[in-house]
């Protein structure tokens, strides 16, 4: 009996335990000596080169905030465990304790709000079009009769939907499994256009075998701020996590790490992604916020 209800103390206090650093990110990976980050496969913020290397804008970025958690914890060692996730499941791997900090390339919008917290903007995306280059498709009204790609889960979906009820015009939507599959789509000719984040379809474009077969056209669909994801009501890991943001902002280490991966021949294929850095992005670093993409207009 005893041995019952010792048992029953210890399960008792573990699960006491858990249930304190749910809300306590940074005693969660004090005690653990690790942290879970969430980041992409084919995104043009965060993507792999295969065998568990992950690597990217956001990665880096992501893991210079984690430099940062180390020396606030003054942990002597900080282990990284990087936990891939897709646009379907990146908020429940949040919410569920799988996923501290996910720095992937995620929309902070207030649905999204009603689940997770955002810290501070790091990108600010503009949503338009990927063609091939001998396409006449030039604006979204010339998706008329045409078949369009973007890929589950994401904000680009509702993007689409939007501007197809606005526009009065009719097209056939198929979805990727992630951005690399609906990349793929437009390359097979299964799809005419792949409507997404503006670093996103250059980030693929780069990576295609042939790069100059493909451009980006239109206008701007959507205005979206990116942001690091993580828990909801845990206010002292947001303002860690901000508060290095931050830093890296104000001592120019964030602009370097912008010009390393897009404007510098970037791995896999050493080409060029090419994209200079918006005046939104500019204005969120200078007004460092946390915004949602309704507090944004398409002008």
């Amino acid at each position: 009996m005893k041995k019952q209800l010792l048992a029953a103390a210890v399960l008792a206090l573990a699960a006491g335990t858990t249930f304190a650093q749910a809300g306590d990110t940074l005693a969660k990976i004090k005690s653990s000596g690790s942290i879970t980050l969430g980041v992409r496969e084919s995104s043009g913020l965060s993507y792999t080169l295969g065998n568990g290397k992950y690597v990217g804008f956001h990665t880096e970025m992501a893991e210079h905030i984690i430099g940062d958690l180390q020396k606030q914890l003054g942990l002597a060692k900080l282990d990284i465990k990087y936990q891939p996730v897709t646009s379907q499941n990146r908020i429940p791997l949040v919410t569920n304790g799988t996923v501290d900090l996910e720095c992937g390339s995620t929309t902070n919008n207030t649905a999204r709000q009603k689940d997770v917290a955002f810290a501070v903007t790091t990108y600010v995306e503009e949503v338009r079009m990927a063609v091939k280059a001998n396409s006449d498709i030039k604006s979204i009204k010339d998706l008329n009769g045409k078949t369009v790609a973007t890929t589950t889960g994401t904000t680009s979906v509702q993007t689409l939907r939007k501007n197809e009820r606005a526009g009065g015009i009719d097209f056939k939507e198929v979805y990727g499994k992630d951005h690399a599959d609906s990349f793929l789509m437009v390359e097979t000719g299964r799809a005419d256009a792949f409507v997404m984040d503006g670093s996103i379809l250059a980030a693929n474009i780069s990576k295609a075998k042939n790069p100059a077969d493909y451009k980006i056209v239109g206008e701007v669909l959507s205005v979206e701020p990116i942001a690091c994801m993580l828990r909801k009501d845990d206010p002292a890991f947001k303002k860690a996590v901000d508060d290095s943001i931050k830093r890296q902002i104000a001592d120019g280490s964030l602009a370097k790490l912008y010009d390393k991966w897009f404007m510098q021949p970037v791995p896999p294929t050493n080409v060029k992604i090419g994209l200079p850095m918006s005046e939104a992005t500019k204005d969120a670093w200078a007004h460092p916020n946390d915004k949602p993409m309704e507090a944004y207009s398409v002008k």
